[in-house]
């Protein structure tokens, strides 16, 4: 699948499974809502105390199952290379990444009082495949 085409299915439907690789080499899933930046880049908000976070720190590897909001039909999956962008810097992000998503846009005092005191964090993950090529 051309990474241009998983970008703009991912644009349209948010709802994905991360999988990370935790440090005893298993995998670690979460249900996650995904989106794409400016750059291209798959983004997911979370926890700075996240085991997804910490096992991208360790292991950059990862890989986001998308699919629709029906869940039966049309999926995708796309993985590359994880950064992790921490506050401060990730505030600008953040907000970036909420106004990428339909909803009516929140009290930005708000929000940015939450990010903090939940200790958010921007996954960044550059794509480098997608698929499926075929379907089974």
């Amino acid at each position: 699948m051309d990474l241009d085409e998983a970008r703009e299915f991912m644009r349209e439907h948010h709802r994905a499974v991360l999988a990370t690789r935790s440090a005893d080499g298993g995998v670690q899933q979460s249900p996650v809502l995904v989106n794409v930046d400016a750059e291209g880049r798959a983004i997911i908000s979370s926890r700075e105390t996240a085991y997804k976070v910490r096992n991208l720190r360790e292991d950059p590897r990862a890989q986001v199952c998308v699919f629709t909001d029906g869940f039966y039909g049309q999926w995708l999956f796309a993985e590359g290379r994880a950064a992790i962008l921490s506050l401060p810097e990730a505030m600008d992000p953040l907000i970036d990444y909420y106004e990428r998503f339909p909803d009516e846009n929140p009290d930005w005092n708000d929000y940015r009082a939450r990010m903090e005191r939940e200790k958010r964090v921007l996954i960044r993950i550059e794509l480098e495949r997608a698929g499926p090529d075929h379907q089974g």
